[in-house]
């Protein structure tokens, strides 16, 4: 869905997945500093907005998600993940309840798809399943803000800011009173550096939550039954996950970002060297310049130099090998 904050002044449109919104507005790394500072907003209306509603709708929720939700608490922030009966990441929700209601927003043009497999599930639960994208607009709101929400509208708090639900009709007016809006890049080069991954970046086929950091954090291990949960189980117990998500430092002095997908290889093994992991997401950040997440095999040394393409790559470790 295309936002209408896009005729902001300075408005850059984005591509690819978040098209709909701005990438930025003018100033990429003033509007990083004011994310970081608490301040401003960003429009993450193109996302997906789903709902369910219904008396048993936290202890259906408990038997298709990765999550503890069973007892969740009115107002608490939440995330899961949906899994195929391999293991393998399907769907990230980000989610809260208001008592009544439970909320989620995920990727853009994803809620099809899951709306689809939720309805496949229903069996006898007295639960609704509703898309609410048309008329419910994502504004995130960076830790520290200070900005007023209407009362009424729901919001779902994280350590990383506010999530609000905001009617898509009031969109606009929001915008007009909650400070300087944000681009998408500037919330992604936040998500970067806080290594938080994101579905269908540091995702593909066959990605297990173990090699993201998504245990605990998505995944309760101490919960019932739900599709995947043995790969989960067999791999926290007796294994290790083939992959593992780093953070990469990239050389500053090249003009441009390693784009996803850009093979990494150990740098003393030249350009010639085997494949050993690819970029998923690569960002220029404010303070620590161009910085990248990246999936690499478990057994690459936590020190050793890398290469993105042409370019030289320090990693930090997210996920312990």
């Amino acid at each position: 869905m295309k936002s209408p904050l896009l005729t902001l002044p300075g408005a850059v449109p984005a591509e690819g997945v978040d098209e709909g919104v701005a990438a930025h507005y003018g100033d990429l790394f003033r509007e990083q500093r004011a994310l970081a500072d608490g301040t401003g907003f960003v429009d993450l209306s193109h996302r997906g907005v789903v709902t369910v509603t219904g008396e048993d709708r936290l202890a259906w929720l408990h038997l298709l998600l990765t999550q503890h939700v069973s007892d969740l608490p009115a107002g608490q922030a939440t995330e899961a993940l949906i899994l195929s009966a391999n293991g393998h990441i399907e769907h990230a929700l980000y989610l809260v309840d208001d008592g009544e209601t439970s909320w989620a927003h995920v990727e853009p043009g994803t809620q099809d798809a899951l709306i689809a497999y939720l309805e496949s599930m229903k069996f006898f639960y007295k639960v609704e399943v509703a898309d609410r994208t048309a008329d419910i607009a994502v504004v995130h709101l960076p830790a520290g803000s200070i900005a007023e929400v209407q009362q009424g509208v729901v919001v779902r708090e994280t350590p990383y800011g506010r999530d609000l639900f905001l009617p898509r009709a009031d969109l606009e007016a929001y915008a007009a009173q909650a400070g300087p809006p944000a681009g998408i890049l500037a919330y992604e080069a936040l998500r970067v550096e806080q290594h938080r991954p994101r579905l269908g970046f540091e995702t593909d086929h066959r990605t297990i939550p173990h090699e993201l950091g998504w245990i605990g954090s998505a995944v309760h291990l101490q919960k019932g039954c739900y599709r995947g949960q043995e790969t989960v189980a067999r791999v926290q117990n007796l294994g290790k996950p083939p992959r593992r998500l780093v953070f990469l430092h990239l050389d500053g002095s090249e003009v441009h970002l390693p784009v996803a997908g850009t093979e990494l290889r150990l740098a003393d093994d030249g350009p010639d060297g085997r494949k050993i992991g690819f970029i998923t997401t690569s960002a220029r950040h404010h303070e620590l310049g161009p910085v990248a997440l990246a999936l690499v095999k478990r057994n690459v040394a936590v020190d050793a130099p890398l290469v993105a393409g042409d370019t030289a790559a320090a990693q930090e470790v997210v996920v312990e090998p």
